[in-house]
């Protein structure tokens, strides 16, 4: 993606923490600013989702719930995009949080699309062939 100079104040506070982040996970300042700019951008556009870190790195999650925006939504795909079947899929959840994946999926379908096929790659024999200590002893 083409990049933009500019030119920013930011408080000494904001610096540390942003420097604290690029170091603790071996990124630049300019991507870790970035990362957090785009993650801003994105909760301000779709207020309920927030961002956090998981084994698999940092993902929409619906604020509260921990769960993944991507697995909602593969969800209601496979509901053939019904509110209603997906609210009675995820009962805990409320309307409004539901409501919120789905209008974060329509903001940003390629991101969510992607992890869904990810997820779906996912087989047992992928598993055992990208780690076999899950499967030793296993006969």
């Amino acid at each position: 993606m083409p990049t933009v100079q500019k030119s920013l104040r930011l408080s000494d506070a904001v610096v540390h923490e942003i420097n604290e982040i690029a170091k603790s996970t071996r990124k630049d300042f300019t991507s870790v600013t970035n990362d957090l700019l785009e993650e801003a951008l994105r909760a301000h556009r779709c207020p309920g989702i927030v961002f956090s870190e998981g084994v698999s790195g940092r993902r929409a999650r619906i604020a509260g719930t921990g769960i993944e925006v991507w697995e909602v939504i593969s969800a209601y795909l496979n509901v053939e995009k019904s509110l209603k079947r997906l609210k009675q899929s995820y009962e805990w959840l409320t309307d409004q949080q539901v409501k919120t994946a789905v209008g974060y999926y329509t903001a940003y379908p390629v991101e969510i699309d992607s992890l869904i096929i990810e997820n779906e790659a996912w087989t047992p024999e992928t598993i055992k062939r990208k780690y076999p200590f899950l499967a030793a002893g296993k006969q």
